[in-house]
């Protein structure tokens, strides 16, 4: 069974690194939790490429990494570093054509970094818009939070943390209460503490959905469905008659004389 397993796993990793064979990577950093999403919502909806996930390394910097097509990839980055270099975000950004098979084995840039919905489980907030809003201080997080809660009709679905003390709170709502929730929160933040950045993006692609934190309280687990069924009483078990052995059988022989008529 072992080796059997051992095969599947490393058939698996083969079909996988066969499909990742052609494709180019691409990386994209800033400084800033809210930048970084709306750079990835950006190089998703520029070009035929998938967001692998996110790298956080401390200090506020977050890379975000996307595989494709090297066409693809370069148009794609070359969007998201003009979207977080109009954010005033941008750290750096690269694009690596054919990256060689030990980066895919090594580095995390082939499977997804925070697959928070599992397989099997949905979320409530799903196709909802997404608000962003990041301060300097766990408090003035909290305090935007609460803000933009009673300001409009959302729901706080996660936060995030980067380090450099960068806390951001992400809702979800329609479009217009993100708006007006996030605006809230903006003076709110700067009330208390420091803003640092703000994000609305109205319609997240899927695999947005899939890369972004989500507290366990939204996450549902579909349960399987439940049919009626007719259970009929059990029938009592017959009892099995062994029959005798016909070959011990005595057979008795009646014999008949027949007169011939004369």
């Amino acid at each position: 069974m072992e080796t059997y397993n051992q095969r599947s796993i490393s058939t698996i990793q083969a079909s996988r690194r066969d499909s990742l064979k052609d494709t180019a990577l691409g990386l994209v950093s800033t400084s800033s939790f809210p930048a970084i999403v709306g750079t990835a919502d950006m190089m998703l909806k520029s070009a035929g490429v998938h967001l692998v996930g996110y790298e956080k390394i401390g200090s506020g910097q977050c890379t975000a990494i996307i595989r494709g097509g090297i066409a693809d990839v370069r148009l794609a980055v070359e969007a998201g570093a003009q979207t977080a270099e109009q954010f005033g975000q941008l750290v750096s950004s690269l694009v690596i054509p054919r990256p060689y098979p030990n980066l895919d084995i090594v580095l995390p840039i082939t499977s997804r970094l925070s697959k928070l919905m599992e397989e099997g489980n949905s979320s409530r907030l799903s196709n909802l818009a997404i608000g962003l809003v990041e301060t300097r201080g766990f408090p003035a997080m909290v305090g935007a939070c609460d803000a933009m809660l009673k300001a409009a009709d959302v729901h706080l679905a996660a936060y995030e943390k980067i380090g450099a003390g960068l806390c951001t709170a992400i809702i979800r709502g329609t479009v217009a209460n993100v708006a007006v929730a996030v605006e809230a929160g903006m003076f709110e933040a700067e009330r208390i503490g420091e803003l640092n950045a703000v994000m609305v993006i109205p319609r997240p692609l899927d695999e947005m959905e899939q890369t972004l934190p989500l507290a366990s309280c939204w996450i549902e687990q579909r349960q399987p469905l439940n049919l009626p069924v007719n259970i009929k009483e059990q029938v009592a078990e017959i009892e099995v008659l062994q029959l005798p052995d016909l070959a011990n059988i005595p057979l008795k022989i009646t014999e008949e004389i027949w007169e011939e008529e004369e």
